[in-house]
């Protein structure tokens, strides 16, 4: 095991300004519907919500981008929008974070994602999803190439969130790994449905259910896990697996087949959105400010734990991570 060390740890944080990533995938704007439930429908057995307030935020590969700007690094965005108010807003919330909009390309009649969440006393009463699943025509994935093209050169890593929108068909997310290849840029992939195109990528992060859905594997036990990560990464070329395991942290899968377990603090968790984008950002951010992965999931492991103690697409900032480095630094010692 790494010998791990809080110092360093929080050095490597500190370096996180010094990298510049570059996003690509599924934009989703979250929107948020806050109130009050103190009765019951008299039309039908359902909640009444007395509405208090109503927020949006940057979800999905969106989150990704915001979370690497809480945490110091620098970003680059490369996706789509729709030609609607939801595509117009994601504009502006990634423009508010500085980052730059020529990477965002505008599609008419497509509707951007949107994930509409009511919440009344703090829990999800129920959310409407308002998104395509189709790709985009080829002109416009031709466009979307050209601008990874423009801004993967002032890249220091990658890191692609494929919701499974449609976005990043086969053939441009093959496309896009042959031009990540060319610039020499490790790619961090957090992926849902379809692993063929990643092959060369340098890291894949998927949880339990993603692991098992895109392995074939059923995991009961820590032999079916090693089995399920053994065929990903043989699908990857080899490259290395984080499993992300919700309370329990997350297993790295490197130079050892079986596995190194990274857990993680106990924490009081009040929501878990986001928390996904949380760890890749922070993954990729601590290896490209070099560290080492288990260094990398140490950090992750802080990162999350501030998200997963907030209400709704949360970010965590460098100094919430340092404070909850201690913790997540003597859970991690656990494993050893």
């Amino acid at each position: 095991m790494t010998r791990l060390d809080l110092g360093r740890l929080e050095g490597l944080i500190d370096e996180f300004p010094s990298v510049r990533l570059l996003v690509v995938g599924d934009l989703v704007l979250d929107e948020y519907v806050w109130g009050d439930v103190d009765r019951i429908s008299p039309e039908a057995p359902v909640p009444v919500v007395h509405v208090r307030d109503e927020t949006v935020m940057l979800g999905g590969a969106a989150n990704a981008v915001r979370n690497v700007v809480a945490l110091g690094g620098s970003v680059d965005c490369c996706a789509l929008i729709g030609d609607d108010a939801a595509g117009l807003k994601l504009a502006e919330l990634l423009k508010d974070l500085g980052v730059d909009p020529g990477g965002l390309i505008q599609v008419e009649g497509r509707p951007t994602t949107r994930k509409t969440r009511v919440i009344a006393q703090t829990q999800q009463i129920v959310r409407f999803d308002r998104e395509t699943f189709d790709p985009p025509p080829p002109e416009v994935g031709r466009s979307l190439l050209r601008a990874i093209e423009r801004f993967a050169p002032r890249a220091n890593g990658v890191v692609v969130e494929d919701y499974g929108k449609g976005v990043l068909s086969r053939r441009l997310a093959v496309a896009a790994m042959r031009c990540f290849r060319a610039a020499n840029l490790p790619v961090t992939v957090d992926p849902k449905a379809d692993l063929a195109p990643y092959r060369g990528a340098a890291l894949l992060k998927p949880n339990l259910r993603e692991t098992e859905a895109l392995s074939g594997v059923t995991i009961r036990n820590r032999d079916d896990l090693a089995r399920a990560v053994a065929r990903l990464r043989r699908r990857i070329g080899g490259g290395a697996v984080v499993v992300t395991r919700g309370p329990d942290g997350m297993t790295l899968f490197e130079s050892d087949a079986s596995g190194v377990d990274v857990p993680t603090a106990a924490r009081e968790v009040f929501d878990v959105q986001g928390a996904g984008d949380t760890a890749i950002a922070a993954l990729a951010l601590a290896l490209r400010a070099g560290a080492s992965l288990f260094e990398a999931a140490v950090i992750a492991n802080a990162a999350s734990g501030v998200v997963v103690g907030k209400v709704g697409t949360a970010t965590a900032s460098a100094d919430e991570v340092k404070s909850l480095l201690p913790a997540a630094l003597a859970a991690a010692r656990c494993s050893g």
